[in-house]
Parts: structure tokens; sequence; C-alpha cells
């Protein structure tokens, strides 16, 4: 029977979202043949941890539903075991940039669960955010791992039957899906939605900093366009499921399922205080054409309390300056990728890690010029806009070099993490997640 891992990692008290991917799970085992891991890797402290925990307590118990839910703790026991496993040389390291202290990684979050998932011997990790719900059509949730397990891991002539409309290359029948994902609508995902009310003109300038500089200026309209959007305000009426190569644009980290073949292969950045930092292992099955899934059960996505409060703005815009930065050092990985194409998967269509390492670690010397360019952009922008975007200007400023510095060193660490990805995920594979057991429900 398939064994699959539903994943939620989550920073904040979030007892609703986990009684409602619990119902997920139950909807899963009741009409596909698997087995559900729930995995809730839970980052709060005291009394906002207990709160998810006793959510996680008051779960009904579900035949073939198995729930842990893993604090700091059991995180770091489990990490630095399996770092020290590996043979690492330096497992302190490892663990820190696995599990940073008092910093935000949004890829290190899902490495995490990903080890987990390896740990628990599933063959695909079904991720979701805390901060969406999903949509209801007659007193019924649209669960996106309905699409989901109708297609991970299958080969894709098989899948074919699953979906409302292929688009798949008769070459690649016996090709299996590693990827199938939905879209989110709703709030925008990044919190920028208030420059482009603010001043529209500012908002294309700034979101136009992500583009790829060799592209022309149509190109990087056309993406403003789309960037940070989803699936933009249409609600679900009717299923629809799309197979073949799927479009970057259609991939979102918040809703999607990934077979191990990618995610054991290739880890995500390591990058703290960075959004974006997530969809490095998109890129690379994406340019690596292999079949995946689009489908339009999209989550509903909101913005938290804290992220609208005046500490949770700045946070978050910060966030969004290091993103820009990262992509210097993405961009030549990205468009490396593209030229490998189906050269990056070996002959069981198993991602390779060789060649990619090879491409991150010629962006590490690329010139910062780009950068020092974005951030002068930046700064005129958010002082134009005043208030407490000069606020975030001040502080980029002041710490303009810092932010130069950790570009870089989040591409040489992002390095280090794919040397030693392998022998980790042996390691928590050998050993299951060793003495953290499942949560008793009901």
């Amino acid at each position: 029977m398939q064994r699959v891992c539903l994943a939620l990692p989550t920073m904040r008290p979030c007892p609703e979202t986990i009684v409602e991917l619990a119902e997920e799970a139950a909807y899963a085992v009741a009409n596909f043949e698997v087995e559900v891991h729930l995995v809730v890797l839970d980052t709060t402290e005291g009394a906002e941890f207990a709160r998810n925990a006793d959510a996680v307590a008051s779960l009904p118990s579900v035949p073939g539903v198995t729930v842990h839910h893993l604090g700091n703790e059991a995180q770091r026991a489990f990490l630095l075991r399996v770092a020290r496993d590996s043979g690492a040389a330096d497992p302190e390291l490892l663990l820190e940039l696995m599990l940073p202290e008092n910093a935000v990684a949004y890829g290190s979050c899902v490495n995490r669960l990903f080890l987990a998932a390896a740990a628990l011997g599933c063959t695909s990790t079904h991720l979701r955010n805390d901060d969406a719900d999903f949509q209801v059509v007659d007193g019924q949730k649209m669960f996106s791992i309905h699409h989901e397990l109708l297609s991970i891991g299958k080969p894709a002539g098989e899948a074919a039957g699953a979906v409302t409309r292929s688009e798949l290359d008769p070459a690649d029948v016996d090709t299996p899906v590693l990827l199938v994902s939905g879209a989110f609508i709703g709030e925008l995902c990044v919190d920028i939605s208030e420059i482009r009310e603010l001043d529209p003109d500012i908002y294309r300038e700034v979101v136009r900093l992500w583009a790829p500089p060799v592209w022309s200026d149509e190109e990087k309209d056309a993406m403003v366009e789309l960037s940070f959007k989803g699936a933009g305000t249409a609600a679900f009426t009717t299923d629809e499921s799309v197979l073949g190569v799927p479009d970057i644009w259609d991939v979102y980290m918040c809703n999607v399922a990934m077979d191990h073949r990618g995610y054991e292969v290739l880890p995500l950045l390591p990058s703290t205080e960075t959004i974006g930092s997530d969809y490095a292992l998109h890129h690379a099955m994406v340019h690596a054409r292999m079949p995946g899934v689009v489908h339009n059960r999209h989550i509903v996505n909101y913005y938290t309390p804290e992220r609208r409060t005046d500490d949770g703005f700045a946070a978050y815009q910060m966030r969004f300056v290091k993103f820009l930065l990262s992509m210097l050092y993405l961009y030549p990985v990205y468009g490396g990728m593209i030229d490998l194409g189906r050269s990056m998967m070996d002959e069981h269509h198993v991602l390779r890690a060789e060649p990619i390492l090879d491409l991150v670690r010629g962006s590490l010397d690329w010139d910062r010029t780009g950068n020092e360019h974005c951030l002068d952009v930046l700064d005129r922008c958010y002082r134009k806009l005043g208030g407490r975007y000069a606020d975030v200007a001040d502080t980029v400023a002041g710490r303009r070099r810092q932010l130069l510095d950790e570009a870089q060193a989040d591409a040489e660490l992002w390095a280090v993490l794919i040397e030693n990805w392998a022998p980790m995920v042996a390691a928590a594979r050998a050993k299951g997640l060793g003495g953290i057991s499942e949560v008793p429900a009901g």
C-alpha cells in the first residue's frame, strides 16, 4: 500500500488548520488505497504549542492515518541524529541549516518535512500552509489530495485517465508523474498589495526586480501581471486537471505534492528570513520536463493577523528584499536547469544532484553589481512611498553590506547542504523517527 506524508510546517497556533488536514487525511484513506502520515512540524513554544498539541490530541482515531506532532526539541533530536549518522564532517552546521534558531527559514522547514517523510517510508510529500483554507462546495471541502493521489508517482500514461485534459507527449507514457499542484485564490502570497494600491508604477518597478535582467521590458511587464496572484479570485465550480509538462507559474509550494525521486535528491535553500527559498525543487522538476498535473482545487490564502502589525510588516518586507537579492544566484542555476533539461534525470527518473550542484557552485562568484542596483531601486521606491516603507529603506541601508554578503552565503550553504543531502536522507530512512512516536488520537 502506498504510504504518503501530508505535511504541515507551522510557526504559529493553528488548531483549525490541523483539524482540516486531519479531515483531508481521512478523505484520502477513505477514497484511495493509501496510508497517510500527517506530520505537523511545529516551532511554536509554550502556550502556542499547547494549543496545537490540544488540537492534535483531540483528533478522532482514523484507521490508516497516523499523526505526528513534532516540536522544536523532538525535531532537533531527530535532525542531530540524522546529521551525525550521515557521517558529515560538521553535523552541528547541518543542524543549524535544517533548524536555525530564532529565524524563519521557509526552505529549511520543508527540508525537515522531506527528511521526516523519508524516515517514515513515504513515497510522496503533500504540502499545505497554516495560513490557508480549503474551498467548500455544497458543504464539501475541495481537498487537493484528491487530484494528487490520482496521479503522483504513477506512470503518466496511467495518470492520463484521471485528468480532464492531457497534453502528454506520447514518448512520456511510462515516465512517472513527480509533481502535482494547485494554486491559491484570495490575497496575494506576498505582502506587497499595498504598494500596488499606493502607487501602481512603483509596484511595477519593484516587482520587475524579480525578473531575469536579460529579459526584455515586455517580458518583465508580463511577469509583473502574473506575479504573486495565484489563480486570482475565481471560486471552484468543477474539477479541472491537466497532465503535461507544467508551467513554472502554475506550481505553488502552498498546495503541492512531490514524489520522493525529486526531494530525496535536491534539498531547498536553507536561507533565513527569505521568501521564495522553497521553490528550487519545483524549477528542477519543471525544467527537467517531467510530466506533472496542474489542477484547480485551489486553496484560499489569507494574511495572518501578525503579518498586518508593524513588526510583521517590517519583517516580511525584509524577507521580500532578501528574496529579490537571492535571484542573482538562483537565475544562473535555473537557466542552467533549462539547458540541462531531461539530462537532470537518470534512467530511473530520479533527479541527479551532481549537475545541479555544479550549477550552484558556478553561481557563487557572480558579479554583485545587479544586487547593488536592486538595493538602489528599492531604496528610491520605498522612500517615495514614505511612512513605514521609508523605515524599511532605512533598515535596508543600514544592513546593505550584510544583505549582499548573506545572499552569497546562502548560495554557498545551499551547496553544502546538497553535498550532504543524500547521506542525510539515507540516515533518516535507516532509523526512522527514532523514538519519536506517533501522537495518540481520540
